[in-house]
């Protein structure tokens, strides 16, 4: 179990990813070197799992972002899946309930772009049927949410 002192500075790692020790520790008000100490901790236990930046590959012209449900046919999912994932535009990939098998997030440069991709997954075997969307509106993307903190 994760001490209350771990989810504060977990939640300012999630404002600020950048977030020196000493502004972590003037924010959770505890000393550098517990800072240090739990951010330590929590690296080995793979709670924090890496530091990275938040690209808008729209700026680099990646401006088609679509999801792909896919059925799997005589073989287990995650082998597809795992294929899928080693796709180089494709952003996620989830083995799911429901009449799907697997669902992609994929971002393109163009619809051209995408049909490529989609048609290199329905080569791979046992992909029994692909339904596409396009997603029109980006409401809200790979959002984390700050952890609970009991008052103390």
């Amino acid at each position: 179990m994760y001490e209350n002192i771990d989810r504060r500075i977990l939640n300012v790692l999630l404002n600020d990813g950048r977030a020196s020790l000493r502004s972590i520790s003037e924010d959770t008000d505890v000393s550098v070197t517990t800072v240090s100490n739990h951010i330590n901790e929590l690296e080995a236990d793979s709670v924090v799992q890496g530091y990275q930046p938040v690209i808008n590959y729209e700026a680099f012209g990646y401006d088609v972002l679509a999801m792909s449900q896919i059925d799997v046919s005589g073989a287990n999912p995650e082998h597809v899946a795992e294929e899928i994932a080693e796709l180089e535009q494709t952003v996620s990939v989830y083995e799911v309930t429901g009449e799907s098998d697997i669902t992609v997030m994929g971002r393109y440069k163009d619809t051209d772009d995408m049909n490529n991709t989609v048609k290199e997954i329905s080569n791979i075997d046992n992909v029994h049927n692909i339904n596409t969307n396009v997603v029109l509106n980006e409401v809200k993307d790979n959002d984390q949410f700050e952890l609970p903190v009991d008052d103390e």
